[in-house]
């Protein structure tokens, strides 16, 4: 049995949890507010919260700071309709290297991983947590296979062994190897590790689109 299934390690793991979360939302306060504003100006709704699944298959509303056009699904349909190589990379990981969605402040957010700030609030609402497999929609469990009990175990993360091992610069099939891998071998180091290698990954922007 995971390490991380224990009545104590979940506890220990959730008060980290609170603790960090709320230390982070303090210290990002300011850059909340700004990026809020400035979203606000662009027009539409500077919060987006989309359907993911959780822990023991509980959907939630993950929150990001919005990095797409108000009209994102047409201009996704659009591409997918006439290129066949976008609608490849689509089916393949449900991931677009240049996404006609996506804003230029979006860009920005994204590459430096500013649009995941507002999912402190999920941490702190129990949703997720700092660490942990990365929240995926209903339609991607079937590619979990044999590993989609342990995903089902924990709450989903901010981040995680897959955002500091390559991140969208690995396979579907790596990721599913890695969120398997960090819920059989949890430590709290490891979740130490991970957030502090997070910290470089970010500056780095590896990975990140």
């Amino acid at each position: 049995m995971s390490p991380l299934l224990s009545r104590f390690n979940s506890g220990t793991k959730r008060l980290l949890d609170i603790l960090l979360g709320l230390l982070a939302l303090l210290l990002c306060a300011p850059v909340l507010l700004l990026l809020y504003g400035l979203l606000c100006l662009q027009g539409g709704r500077p919060l987006f919260g989309h359907v993911r699944v959780g822990r023991h298959g509980r959907t939630f509303h993950c929150y990001k700071f919005r990095t797409m056009y108000v009209d994102a699904e047409q201009r996704l349909a659009e591409l997918l309709a006439r290129d066949p190589e976008a609608r490849r990379q689509w089916q393949q990981d449900f991931k677009l290297k240049q996404d006609p969605r996506v804003t230029p402040l979006g860009a920005f957010l994204r590459k430096s991983s500013l649009d995941e700030l507002p999912q402190l609030w999920n941490v702190l609402r129990g949703q997720m947590s700092l660490v942990g497999p990365r929240p995926v929609v209903s339609e991607e469990l079937p590619r979990y296979g044999e590993a989609l009990a342990s995903y089902l175990a924990v709450r989903p993360g901010i981040t995680g062994l897959w955002q500091v091992s390559g991140r969208n610069d690995t396979s579907y099939a790596q990721r599913v190897a890695l969120d398997a891998h960090y819920v059989r071998n949890w430590s709290l180091w490891l979740d130490i590790t991970i957030l502090l290698r997070t910290c470089l990954v970010v500056l780095n922007r590896r990975g990140a689109y």
